[in-house]
């Protein structure tokens, strides 16, 4: 399942629901928590209830992020999730693999069966990412930058140099436990420029998909995260040349493969859908 591009809809809006779901994002979240304030949280669990029965299934990943574990979350999914069931769970705040196992047992209670994505967006997130990432239900590790800047007392800096370390952390440990990295979201919608380049780092730090917070940044994401013609032909004759070498050592274009590189045209034609 690719998860390219995730992109968030106010759980508030029943239009901005119907409607997300006809964008070409990978995964589109109906979100109850940051896109509603909180006296509006009680209707927004009746409005995703009835859009998840109106738009599942659908083409994309539909997603409910509910908000954290003791602070609403018991209610999101005794509400949200009491009609037809999401094919995901967004969990904020993910602080360790404790939060995970309560919403785990939240959902199991109300007979919802499917993953949780769990975003790091924390310091205790990020130090305890191996564990959260690990859990049985987390399925994808997000990477919160916002939240964790706030949460640290760092200065946000257009190369984002500040947060390189969590950022790399975040894919490590996801890789780690198996389970997909997504990266942060671009503030600045209307730079295209600027989110093709967010985008490309990401992919060369290893996420498999980033977040979107408008219609307008899915069609860059999903173009940067597929990968082009040449690399996809380069995964192709690299495979094929293990093929022929039955197992062995073998070179192409002058370079001696081995494990690493093979996965890596692996998870090229993976992205590309071709694996």
């Amino acid at each position: 399942m690719a998860r390219r591009s995730v992109l968030f809809s106010p759980g508030d809006d029943p239009q901005k629901l119907r409607k997300a779901v006809s964008f070409e994002t990978d995964v589109v979240v109906f979100d109850l928590e940051d896109a509603v304030v909180p006296s509006a949280k009680p209707a927004a669990r009746e409005t995703v209830r009835d859009a998840l029965v109106e738009v599942v299934p659908a083409d994309a990943e539909v997603c409910v992020r509910v908000n954290p574990v003791g602070r609403g979350a018991a209610d999101d999914v005794a509400v949200a999730l009491s009609g037809v069931a999401p094919d995901s769970v967004l969990l904020p705040k993910t602080s360790g693999a404790e939060d995970v196992t309560r919403l785990a047992t939240l959902l199991s209670e109300a007979g919802v069966d499917c993953p949780i994505l769990a975003l790091v967006e924390s310091a205790a997130g990020v130090l305890h990412a191996e564990e959260i990432a690990a859990h049985d239900s987390t399925d994808a590790l997000v990477f919160g930058a916002e939240d964790l800047a706030g949460d640290v007392g760092a200065t946000r800096t257009a190369e984002g140099g500040e947060l390189t370390h969590a950022r790399q952390h975040v894919v490590l440990a996801a890789r780690a436990a198996g389970v997909v990295p997504i990266d942060t979201h671009y503030p600045n919608y209307t730079d295209d420029a600027g989110l093709r380049a967010e985008a490309v780092r990401a992919v060369e730090l290893g996420y498999d998909g980033k977040l979107a917070v408008h219609p307008g940044q899915v069609r860059v994401i999903n173009d940067v995260f597929t990968p082009g013609p040449e690399r996809v032909q380069w995964a192709t004759r690299l495979l094929g040349a293990r093929e022929d070498a039955d197992g062995g050592v073998f070179v192409l274009d002058g370079e001696m493969i081995d494990a690493p590189q093979i996965r890596q045209a692996e998870r090229v034609l993976e992205r590309a859908g071709e694996n």
